[in-house]
């Protein structure tokens, strides 16, 4: 039996995206072409595959069964043709989308655009915002090129990296009338706070190392960007617990001061993650390679620091 190969990138649209309509949309075509071509592949697998339900498309166990086998498959032909192709960035005009969470488009996102102006000035970054919901975010259609930021619970066709951990620390105005070099806890739970609720999982986070360490907080008010965190603290008597590469960039500002949280909140981790059918594209490669270089500059730095700290 001959198979249409063509087919089988529609059949994975239709899975990731549960529309007929927006999987023609993906695929660049009218929906009556796509409604033809599922036609022919229900021909052609000898099951219906997809059944209307009121919000979209559902998956009849056959199509569930053969799903990861024909992503595997595609996969495995993107990896024999792509890895044939070079990829010389100094000269390659390209546009990525990414999805970095509201801490990594504020600490790791300028670093990487600053490399790319040096050493890819053709290659330009889209950013689109990350949420709870990774399908939103087009990583997982492939249609956004990776996502940076906490991932949990990855579907099965993302590749998950783990680039680094990130502590906490407290910032305050520089002359805060009662707190001077260190905080402790008993300052700590009868301040005001100020809380950060970006998308995604690291406001849990936080969360969770209170409760754990049994520290209460007195909120005041939420924001959503650690830039609005950062003004708000310089005119208050506030206090803004946050990732501690963002204190650091804090440091410079002379309205501000930051200081250790006064028990230990652990870490959250910073991860990067992209669709199977790119991991051995040479872009996208060289892409996440360059951002590993950018962490390694963190952490040396951030190691550097801790060197020549007074004890």
């Amino acid at each position: 039996m001959r198979y249409d190969l063509n087919l089988l990138p529609i059949f994975v649209a239709l899975m990731e995206e549960r529309s007929v309509t927006r999987a023609a949309e993906r695929m660049g075509m009218t929906q009556p072409a796509l409604s033809n071509a599922l036609l022919r592949l229900r021909q052609m697998l000898q099951d219906q595959l997809f059944v209307r339900e009121r919000y979209g498309i559902q998956p009849t166990p056959i199509a569930l069964e053969l799903s990861p086998l024909i992503a595997e498959a595609l996969a495995q032909l993107d990896d024999a043709v792509l890895g044939q192709q070079a990829f010389d960035p100094a000269h390659a005009e390209r546009l990525f989308t990414i999805a970095p969470n509201g801490y990594v488009e504020f600490v790791i996102v300028p670093a990487v655009l600053a490399r790319l102006e040096k050493v890819a000035p053709g290659i330009k970054l889209r950013l689109t915002p990350f949420g709870n919901d990774l399908a939103e975010t087009g990583v997982v259609s492939g249609t956004t090129a990776l996502v940076l930021g906490r991932i949990v619970d990855p579907p099965d066709n993302l590749v998950v990296q783990h680039l680094m951990d990130e502590g906490l620390a407290c910032a305050v105005r520089a002359d805060h009338p009662a707190i001077g070099d260190a905080m402790t806890r008993e300052q700590f739970e009868t301040m005001k706070h100020i809380n950060i609720v970006p998308p995604g999982r690291m406001r849990a986070g936080l969360f969770q190392a209170l409760a754990q360490q049994q520290l209460k907080r007195d909120v005041a008010i939420s924001v959503t960007n650690f830039f609005a965190a950062a003004e708000m603290v310089a005119v208050t008597d506030y206090c803004a617990t946050l990732p501690s590469l963002i204190c650091r960039q804090l440091m410079h500002d002379p309205r501000l001061k930051v200081l250790p949280a006064p028990v230990d909140l652990g870490s959250f981790p910073v991860e990067m993650a992209w669709h199977v059918r790119y991991r051995h594209d040479p872009a996208h490669r060289w892409l996440r390679a360059l951002i590993g270089e950018v962490i390694t500059d963190f952490k040396d730095k951030t190691a550097a620091t801790a060197m020549t700290s007074p004890a």
